[in-house]
């Protein structure tokens, strides 16, 4: 069966007009590795002793993708379940205690759709929602009962924004929030409107990226009032006391965190006027802290409409507010000094605050450029905090104190680097969960407190080898506890103690699935044991290849060959993959990315299935390299020397240079649709759900900062749509009917189709119903493997019975 699929030519009838049809299939064998369920993933609980396996689906059918939706602010809601519109399900849990216990199934109630499983702080029960037709259900499962999942009765959550759980300080109760009583029927849609809907600027600049699903009327707002608006309550399961305690009054709450101590709850709210230009994210906002009976105790900031956001800036005032972890109630929070506009020239971008609840505001320090996120140690007063220039793209990683009293103390840089610089990654930290369910540093189990975990990708010349350090901030010496063999791929994905003796470990090969093994001095466990989902396609090899463009940057591409191909074989087509990439310099573009020694996954629309249908396949790193500001003056002529770098290397490794299509998914559709307009390198090629037209997006659009007023010339060079006379290769745009990522309209994908057809090229547009960037119903799935197998096998693979336009 499989060699059939091989040799044979899939055939599916490409029709010239515009029509409606049935989805279309892949052949069997390509069904067949879509029918595996994918490996469970793994939650670890809190403490590091037991494991959730979590088994899900990977495709919904398109009657659930197609089910009815509310599209606002931003937000796709469902609204007889008053949550999100396509929620993450899942469909079976097992536990484990660790390192050797036995496997524990779990029955997940099966009257609704199960979400993700969280751990309680302290490791003894984990709760999850069922999502009903009638709203969404908390569950509780405790670990002494084996887990039986037990429903928190009198509530319904809403899930629609914010959190709708989350676990309080002691691991007893959880914060919620439910739908308000008495809210009544949803808003009806009036017959007709009460006026004509405006909207006017003060004269001061406000660009704004291209979003979707934003307010349209003041129906609109009614609706997303209505859905959004929740009930905060404190609910303890089993609980001798009352099981529901409601807290203040409904209110639209993007946050309600407790404090450490249990206190207090840090809250944000959102307030009127709502934006028809903005998501949800930027409307107005309250963030305050509430007393434990849902009084407010005291106003951090009030923050108006952000519509006026310089682009890459950040918003004026308290921003990244939040708890202090080792402190009872102590807040710390950031603020712009440069009105958060990155061109303007300061000393200091911003500064550092911190007050307990009910004390004074203090600055703790200043940064010279944007902040860029900050950990704590759970003993000590101190942290780590990271800025950023985006000018550089350059972090710099400091130690600094967390009270006042040590202000004197000069912040320690730990680490600077260029953020493109995979070679010199010094390693992400490594956390834990405090019994508040706030989050530290993990410490190396020294007496001082001064160790902490890092754990990098251990990026190299002949790929990625993971590591795992312990790592002194005040000598500045890293001891290297665990690295990646050099004949497979293994990660060291969790330190379960302080010492550093145990760890959940995951390994792979080209032959292996990803498995998961614990490992102390004495042994090792293997916890998992996930099988090939396509053992024929094991039988593909593939290699890293690095070459020179014609300017001597270096680039590097992962050449996967097909079952049986050696260089000896007859020259083959091949799938040229790509996503372009800004790097401000050389050096640190032509870095390897990857690993050879990696075992490769296929699922969804991947354009590796297309290994089954005799081609074979680069995944091309396309760098364009030059100043954050100006790089993409030169981006066509880039990624034109590129794509020619890449194809003569390939030529090699009997590879049919005459005979590659190319291919790309979001901005990679864009680069495909530069390239078939500004080359003659390629056969044909497939563009999923791309942008085509910059004017479109005028405000900037992936890292070109500038707007279309400020570099219109470089708009213009850039868009295939003004180009699309010069499309003369076979082109396949697909694209969701719905897509809402901001600058891919579907609409980008129609106007390229109209203007490449009034040309009189080859083209073919394929639009998804109810799809969004990404596609996820299984007959979307099958059909987008199916139109990209047509394509490519008749203008590609039998290009030479195609006559050229």
């Amino acid at each position: 069966m499989f060699r059939a699929l091989f040799c044979g030519v899939l055939a599916v009838i490409l029709p010239i007009d515009a029509n409606a049809q049935s989805y279309q299939r892949p052949p069997k064998a390509i069904t067949d590795i879509l029918d595996v369920p994918p490996p469970p993933s793994l939650s670890l609980s809190p403490v590091g002793d037991t494991l959730l396996f979590v088994q899900s689906s990977r495709y919904p059918s398109i009657e659930e993708v197609a089910a009815p939706q509310l599209r606002l602010a931003g937000l796709r809601l469902d609204p007889k379940t008053n949550g999100p519109a396509r929620p993450f399900v899942i469909n079976g849990l097992t536990l484990l205690a660790l390192p050797d216990g036995k496997p524990t199934p779990i029955v997940v109630p099966a009257h609704g759709k199960a979400g993700f499983p969280y751990w309680s702080p302290d490791g003894k029960r984990f709760a999850l929602t069922i999502t009903t037709p009638k709203g969404i259900e908390l569950w509780v499962a405790e670990l002494r009962t084996g887990g039986i999942l037990v429903r928190v009765p009198d509530v319904l959550l809403n899930a629609t924004i914010g959190d709708a759980f989350q676990w309080m300080p002691g691991s007893e109760s959880l914060i919620v929030q439910t739908i308000p009583e008495k809210r009544g029927e949803a808003p009806a849609k009036p017959i007709a409107p009460t006026g004509p809907v405006v909207q006017e600027s003060d004269g001061k600049a406000a660009p704004v990226r291209t979003y979707q699903d934003l307010l349209q009327n003041p129906h609109d707002e009614a609706l997303f009032s209505y859905y959004t608006t929740s009930q905060l309550a404190i609910v303890t399961p089993g609980g001798k006391e009352k099981e529901v305690v409601r807290l203040g009054e409904p209110g639209i709450y993007l946050d309600a965190d407790p404090s450490p101590d249990g206190e207090y709850f840090l809250v944000t709210r959102v307030q009127k006027p709502f934006s028809y230009l903005q998501p949800y994210s930027a409307f107005p906002r309250v963030v305050e802290v509430w007393g434990k009976d849902g009084k407010p105790v005291r106003t951090i900031a009030e923050l108006p409409l952000q519509d006026k956001v310089p682009i890459e800036g950040v918003p004026t005032g308290p921003r990244s507010v939040r708890w202090m972890p080792t402190q009872p109630h102590t807040l710390i929070w950031v603020e712009a000094q440069d009105d958060g506009d990155p061109r303007k020239k300061v000393e200091h971008r911003e500064a550092v605050f911190t007050s307990a609840v009910e004390g004074r505001t203090t600055e703790l320090m200043k940064l010279e450029q944007r902040f860029a996120g900050m950990d704590f140690f759970p003993t000590g007063n101190r942290m780590l905090i990271r800025d950023y220039d985006r000018e550089r793209k350059w972090s710099r990683t400091f130690l600094a104190p967390t009270t006042s009293l040590f202000a004197a103390t000069e912040p320690k840089v730990l680490f600077e680097r260029s953020t493109q610089d995979r070679y010199g990654d010094p390693g992400s930290t490594i956390g834990r969960t405090l019994p508040s369910g706030h989050r530290v540093l993990r410490t190396g189990g020294d007496p001082a407190g001064d160790t902490i975990w890092l754990a990098g990708p251990g990026a190299s010349p002949k790929g990625d080898r993971p590591f795992l350090d312990r790592f002194d901030v005040k000598t500045g010496k890293a001891t290297r506890v665990f690295h990646c063999a050099d004949n497979l791929y293994e990660e060291a994905v969790a330190v379960l103690d302080a010492k550093g003796t145990r760890f959940l470990i995951r390994r792979e090969s080209p032959t292996e699935p990803p498995n998961y093994f614990f490992r102390d001095a004495n042994h090792e466990v293997q916890l998992t044991k996930n099988t090939d989902p396509a053992p024929e396609l094991r039988k593909a090899t593939k290699q890293l290849v690095t070459t020179k463009r014609a300017d001597g940057t270096t680039i590097s591409f992962t050449l996967h060959l097909p079952p049986g191909h050696t260089k000896d074989s007859e020259k083959i087509p091949a799938v040229f993959y790509a996503y372009p990439v800004e790097f401000a310099s050389a050096d640190t573009a032509g870095q390897v990315t990857g690993s050879p020694l990696r075992f490769t996954a296929i699922g969804g629309y991947s354009h590796l299935f297309f290994l089954a249908q005799g081609y074979a396949v680069m995944e091309v790193s396309m760098p364009i390299v030059g100043p954050p500001a100006t790089a993409n003056d030169t981006f066509v002529d880039q990624l034109v020397s590129n794509a020619k770098a890449a194809i003569d290397k390939a030529g090699e490794f009997g590879i049919d240079t005459s005979r590659v299509g190319v291919m790309g998914h979001s901005y990679g559709a864009f680069m495909t649709a530069n390239l078939l307009a500004h080359s003659d390198l390629f056969k044909a090629g497939i563009a999923r759900s791309g942008a085509y037209n910059r004017t479109l997006t005028p405000f900037g659009f992936q890292n070109e900062r500038r707007t279309f007023w400020e570099a219109p010339a470089v708009y213009a060079q850039m868009s295939p749509f003004n180009h699309a006379n010069k499309i003369n290769e076979p082109l396949l745009l697909i694209h969701g009917a719905a897509d809402n990522n901001p600058g891919t309209f579907t609409v980008q994908s129609e106007r390229l189709y109209a203007a490449v057809r009034a040309n009189g090229g080859t083209v073919r547009l394929v639009l998804l119903p109810h799809e969004s960037h990404g596609y996820e119903a299984r007959e979307s799935v099958e059909h987008v493997l199916s139109e990209q197998f047509a394509w490519f096998d008749k203008y590609v693979k039998n290009a030479k019975n195609v006559k050229p336009r």
